[in-house]
């Protein structure tokens, strides 16, 4: 599954890039999040609870960033287990661009597989899921970063054709 999206958050873009790393903002924000650790620079554990059609399932994993550009981009890639659930892995490419007018244009990529119970489920279902807890990420982001705010969203995640 491949996904797209682009969001104008109203916030300086070094204060966007502080909260993309940031656990706190993150645990936020991530939908179902139970824990999220900071293990090392670039590293992250995580506990995240969710349910994709009848399947309820608590995935623990761990998340690394590569190919830091800061403030710029960065790549986040991970693998999450949710025992007989099954399993997801993906990665993302992460661009935010100052718009000169104190917001930010944050823009991603995003390739995931799924297996297990899961990828039975069929390919729609997981990608209106992943769709819909994308938005909700985004959505909780900018909440967190423009409280004030209404939600600007310029393309919302798109499914991309394998």
């Amino acid at each position: 599954m491949d996904m797209t999206g682009e969001y104008r958050i109203g916030a300086p873009r070094a204060e966007v890039w502080a909260a993309l790393n940031d656990p706190e903002v993150l645990k936020a924000c991530i939908p179902g999040c139970e824990e999220l650790e900071k293990t090392s620079e670039t590293t992250f554990e995580a506990k995240v609870v969710q349910k994709i059609g009848p399947v309820k399932a608590k995935f623990s994993g761990a998340v690394e960033l590569v190919n830091i550009e800061a403030p710029a981009s960065y790549t986040i890639q991970g693998e999450g287990n949710g025992g007989v659930a099954g399993f997801a892995k993906g990665a993302a490419d992460v661009a935010l661009a100052d718009n000169g007018d104190a917001t930010t244009t944050l823009s991603y990529q995003v390739h995931a597989t799924v297996g297990g119970k899961l990828a039975r489920l069929g390919s729609r279902l997981i990608d209106s899921t992943a769709k819909k807890l994308a938005g909700k990420f985004f959505d909780n982001f900018h909440a967190h970063l423009s409280p004030d705010a209404e939600v600007e969203t310029e393309d919302q995640p798109q499914e991309q054709p394998a």
